[in-house]
């Protein structure tokens, strides 16, 4: 059995007439031979906007996601990145202060005793 294509154009139309109530749900299963599941699905569909003439709007969000979705990525990195240089620079810090020689003096000094 072949499976029937509805156009959002259709599909528009049929969802226009059950919201203005111009024929039930029932009489609209009917007239078109379409099933209430169907309808409702249809009725989904439009509240969320995708029964729109216009997939231009659509490819342009998906445009903006993917661009988004790539800054996200080289923010991460970068993010990364100086995580990293900012780790070894604290490592280096930390092993420049132990590194010094330690002389009887500051050592001393460290443990408390005078000169």
């Amino acid at each position: 059995m072949k499976r029937r294509r509805f156009t959002p154009e259709f599909k528009r139309s049929i969802i226009e007439q059950l919201l203005s109530e111009a024929a039930s749900p029932a009489e609209l299963c009917r007239r078109y031979n379409v099933s209430s599941g169907l309808l409702f699905t249809w009725k989904k569909q439009y509240a969320q906007g995708k029964l729109d003439s216009d997939p231009s709007r659509e490819v342009e969000l998906q445009a903006r996601v993917r661009d988004l979705e790539q800054m996200l990525g080289k923010l991460t990195l970068e993010n990364e990145f100086l995580k990293k240089a900012l780790r070894n620079s604290l490592k280096q810090s930390e092993t420049k202060d132990s590194s010094l020689p330690r002389t009887a003096a500051s050592y001393a000094a460290l443990k408390g005793g005078a000169n």
